[in-house]
């Protein structure tokens, strides 16, 4: 792990609260030229500090209103593969995200919907018909605020 400076911390906030931001820009904003600030995103990517840049899409604009976290539960550990599983559950389009959790459940899901009916339709006709699930939990989102996470 390589050593964080306040200006590498500095850096990560900004990126984590835009990564579109340029390196020239950032630079200005942070008292570094372009090269050097990018030398140092540089850095900070192939430390593997910084994972990738992403695009986050905004669920409701597109239509689907409805965000439920879903605990599954396997219904027979051992005569399903873990792998079929994930790779099934990761088939849906519906599902944004798969963790595979240590607790009461075996998995922890994000499942967006149009609304409420429409989720119910895809936990049956597609969440509960796949190979292995057996109990599940949903919890409806209500709000979320987006923190950047820590940078110590």
């Amino acid at each position: 792990m390589i050593e964080l400076d306040d200006l590498d911390r500095k850096l990560l906030r900004a990126l984590a609260q835009d990564a579109t931001q340029s390196a020239g820009a950032l630079g200005r904003r942070f008292g570094l030229s372009q090269p050097a600030t990018w030398r140092r995103i540089k850095r900070l990517e192939q430390a593997g500090i910084i994972k990738g840049r992403r695009l986050r899409l905004n669920a409701e604009a597109l239509g689907f209103g409805v965000t439920v976290f879903l605990g599954v539960k396997l219904a027979r550990k051992g005569q399903v593969s873990l792998e079929d599983f994930e790779r099934a559950v990761s088939a849906i389009p519906e599902v944004q995200t798969v963790e595979h959790v240590l607790g009461l459940y075996d998995y922890r899901l994000r499942v967006v919907a149009r609304d409420l009916s429409d989720f119910e339709r895809v936990l049956r006709r597609r969440i509960m018909t796949l190979p292995g699930a057996g109990d599940v939990e949903a919890n409806v989102l209500l709000s979320e605020e987006r923190l950047p996470g820590p940078i110590g």
